[in-house]
């Protein structure tokens, strides 16, 4: 129906808004609506840009909620690794025996040298 103007509704701005936070893509979203996804962005733009990022920091805050509560060790190494620049340090050691070959004291020393991965801030 050209030439028809479209007047987008409270409802469909509130639908707009929230699939975007979920991050249903816009030609989706013009689908569903029935709409053409120019129209789309034409007459729901703010929706579309503010729900992703009010999703976002929906869900940042849940996390930064999550890693200082003390509860929830993964959420705290998680936000140091992607907001602090933690990494995990991991060293390899080639030999060219194989165990068989090695004495015990080789071997104990080997073991000696394993230790878990540490989390290590870049540069250090």
């Amino acid at each position: 129906m050209q030439g028809v103007t479209y007047e987008p509704t409270e409802e469909k701005r509130r639908t707009v808004r929230a699939m975007s936070g979920f991050g249903i893509p816009q030609e989706d979203i013009a689908t569903l609506l029935e709409l053409d996804p120019k129209t789309l962005r034409k007459h729901y733009r703010r929706e579309l840009d503010r729900g992703s990022i009010e999703a976002t920091a929906k869900v940042a805050q849940t996390l930064f909620q999550m890693a200082t509560s003390g509860e929830n060790t993964a959420a705290a190494i998680f936000w140091m690794k992607a907001r602090a620049g933690w990494r995990e340090k991991q060293e390899i050691t080639l030999s060219t025996k194989t165990a068989k070959q090695m004495t015990d004291a080789e071997l104990m020393e080997v073991i000696d040298r394993a230790q878990p991965a540490q989390l290590v801030v870049d540069g250090e």
